[in-house]
């Protein structure tokens, strides 16, 4: 009976090292996909803020009496209460204040991705990251 009791116990010692050896071999990928996912929400995080933010300068660019400096307000302020940094805000036409009703006006938001990443040397240190916005002058 005695013998019984070691031969189990010795089987059981050898699940679970077979158990710390599976854990040890899976650890690291499951690492990976988990950081690799935090990345990537965090670069739609990033593409959502820009568009949001050109959107709310395509809107300010539309209100009567409006200058390049008051869009780029507008788009500053989305990007600074989401803690966005280093951008480049383009308005196509530059003279929009100046242009007749049914004219398009285009804000494009655009970032590194590098700058924004959680962990530096991915592949999201080259992307260029940007959101635009198109909206039609209906008044002067």
């Amino acid at each position: 009976m005695k013998s019984l009791c070691v031969a189990g116990q010795q089987q059981l010692r050898r699940r679970s090292g077979v158990a710390a050896a599976e854990f040890a071999a899976c650890l690291p990928i499951l690492v990976i996909i988990v950081i690799a996912t935090i990345e990537a929400c965090s670069m739609v995080y990033l593409k959502q803020s820009r568009s949001v933010a050109a959107y709310e300068g395509a809107r300010a660019a539309l209100r009567p009496g409006t200058d390049t400096a008051d869009v780029n307000a507008a788009c500053n302020q989305i990007l600074t209460a989401r803690n966005v940094k280093a951008t480049t805000i383009t308005i196509t036409p530059a003279d929009f204040e100046t242009k007749l009703p049914q004219t398009c006006i285009i804000i494009r938001v655009a970032t590194s991705g590098g700058d924004h990443s959680v962990v530096s040397g991915w592949s999201y240190d080259q992307l260029l990251i940007d959101g635009a916005a198109t909206m039609m002058k209906e008044f002067e």
